[in-house]
């Protein structure tokens, strides 16, 4: 299994009919990707970020951490679909896929093999934190060792998810997420992606401090199954602790899920804008 996390280029080869010249005249109003794909004569052979992947942290059975009165399967559901409306209106040329639109339970390998199946461009999970009542602040997430016992313990409860899951011993090549060791070994995998992940989770982090004014705990790196087995870059959100009554009102409020999944948009226009050529923002 290992051939496919260190295997390939960062960025992937164009399939022919994407490198073909669009012949349509262009509309008086043009959105983002239009006016980026018509800016520069070298369209065809350029980079062009095409499908994104959407990944809505837990549902179903599995509720993810709670507060008083809020899920965090609830919250990270509607940050993505918000998320998902702002990609799919600036965008109209990005193909915008979720692992789950419903509160359904999705395994974790099955959210990968979504990303992985319709060879998306980028995959990005939404999750909310829990921890003691003070603690407060986003968190980004890259694949990679961790450096605290502290990320450790994020990564842990994360994976714990699959223990719901049937038969996760032989799906993940007997990865116990209760064992110390077994997540220490399994955060040294270092994804053929990283270099981009992290370029991603630098903007997200950077759009959270600034236009969306939160607290910031940083970008961060540990070993999350979804990460893991997901072949292009990726990043996991963790958008605020439920455990705080204060960010607990926040993500539960529409104004505070539009805030976050706004300033992952504007990451995202950053992140594709860079990689794809287009004019500084």
């Amino acid at each position: 299994m290992a051939t496919s996390f260190f295997s390939g280029p960062e960025k992937k080869s164009l399939p022919t009919s994407r490198q073909q010249t669009v012949s349509k005249p262009l509309q008086e109003q043009r959105t983002d990707s239009q006016q980026l794909e018509a800016s520069n004569p070298d369209d065809a052979t350029r980079y062009r970020l095409r499908t994104v992947v959407l990944d809505a942290g837990h549902g179903g059975k599995d509720i993810g951490c709670s507060g008083k009165a809020v899920h965090e399967a609830d919250v990270a559901l509607a940050i993505i679909l918000d998320l998902g409306r702002r990609i799919k209106e600036g965008y109209p040329g990005v193909r915008v896929i979720y692992t789950r639109r419903t509160n359904v339970f999705v395994e974790l390998d099955e959210r990968a093999a979504i990303a992985n199946r319709n060879h998306a461009d980028l995959f990005i999970s939404v999750h909310c934190n829990a921890g003691p009542h003070a603690s407060h602040g986003t968190e980004v997430w890259c694949m990679g060792p961790h450096k605290t016992e502290a990320n450790l313990g994020v990564a842990k409860r994360e994976n714990a998810v699959i223990l719901q899951e049937k038969d996760y011993q032989r799906r993940y090549d007997g990865f116990n997420p209760n064992s110390p060791q077994g997540n220490i070994l399994f955060s040294l995998f270092q994804s053929a992606y990283i270099t981009n992940s992290l370029r991603l989770a630098q903007r997200i982090d950077r759009q959270f401090r600034t236009s969306v004014g939160r607290s910031s705990r940083g970008v961060k790196q540990a070993g999350f199954i979804v990460l893991w087995k997901s072949t292009m870059p990726s990043v996991l959100v963790e958008s605020g602790f439920l455990t705080n009554p204060t960010e607990e009102n926040y993500l539960d409020d529409k104004a505070g899920q539009q805030a976050i999944a706004g300033g992952i948009y504007h990451a995202f226009r950053e992140y594709k804008h860079d990689l794809e050529g287009g004019p500084a923002e």
